[in-house]
């Protein structure tokens, strides 16, 4: 059997590189093509170079979009891991029911992108109507702050779990003799448990900080970038600029948008992981 896989090995990936082939390399080739043309459909299309990618950086709701989203990224990602750590160093000790709290700690990042905003929307705005104002009439603060809740209340016992698992994985003997040396609490914490359990910060700060800049589920059904797009984020940007506008040349830039996200997605990630990874202990 073994010898049968290694010789015919490229029969077994096929199906799978097909599939990747078609679903994912094509389309992204065929992206940036169109973000250099001018288009209705994609039957007919013209070319304009770089000029859509000049237009990008010209569009004022988009530079925006980009530093809403960026600042919405740096909130979140803080206040998303500060909260699942101390969450997950309280569910990892000795206490009745800590599996009971730990299925309703991550139960909420069940629930739908979509169906969420709207159960949040709903939330906000009975607390809200209080004083006669509901989320879309109010300023960019706080639906900026109701994304921030929204995403905190789904993500943070997913987070959570994976915390857990890392700190379940620190050594007893190591904690031991930290206190032994007459180490406090908050030494053990900071110099012990933190360093080692730093794969899981790496894996949970790549999480947060890429699903909060490409967060559109969330932002389409809470506030919709209302009022007048202040709230609106990059992938919510995108999609607007693509189908709400009228026009062949607002496909095209839209397009050249969708490409410069990926990018910027791309190079944050990479700076994020080689950051955490650098101060992660080595066996």
């Amino acid at each position: 059997m073994e010898k049968a896989i290694k010789k015919y090995w490229i029969i077994f990936i096929l199906p799978t590189m097909a599939a990747f082939l078609i679903g994912f390399v094509w389309p992204f080739i065929w992206g940036i093509y169109l973000s250099l043309n001018k288009f209705q459909t994609l039957k007919k299309v013209e070319f304009v170079g770089f000029s859509n990618y000049i237009k990008v950086f010209q569009d004022e709701t988009f530079l925006h979009a980009f530093w809403f989203t960026a600042l919405f990224t740096l909130v979140s990602t803080i206040v998303i891991n500060v909260l699942a750590f101390a969450v997950a160093m309280l569910l990892t000790r000795k206490i009745r029911g800590t599996n009971v709290f730990r299925t309703v700690f991550f139960m909420p990042n069940l629930i739908g992108g979509i169906v969420l905003g709207y159960i949040w929307q709903s939330l906000l705005n009975g607390l809200l109507y209080i004083w006669d104002k509901p989320l879309l009439a109010l300023s960019a603060t706080e639906g900026f702050w109701g994304l921030v809740i929204l995403m905190g209340w789904q993500q943070i016992g997913y987070m959570m779990i994976i915390y857990i698992a890392g700190l379940q994985n620190v050594s007893p003997d190591l904690i031991e003799a930290a206190q032994i040396d007459g180490a406090s609490a908050w030494d053990v914490l900071k110099h012990v448990k933190i360093p080692m359990v730093m794969p899981s910060i790496t894996i949970c700060t790549f999480l947060t900080l890429t699903n909060s800049f490409k967060l559109f589920d969330q932002n389409l059904s809470l506030t919709g970038g209302e009022p007048a797009k202040n709230t609106q984020m990059l992938a919510l940007n995108i999609y607007d600029t693509y189908y709400a506008r009228s026009g062949a040349q607002w496909k095209g830039i839209g397009q050249a948008k969708a490409v410069v996200f990926f990018v910027i997605v791309v190079a944050i990630s990479l700076i994020q992981l080689k950051f955490t990874r650098s101060k992660e202990v080595q066996a």
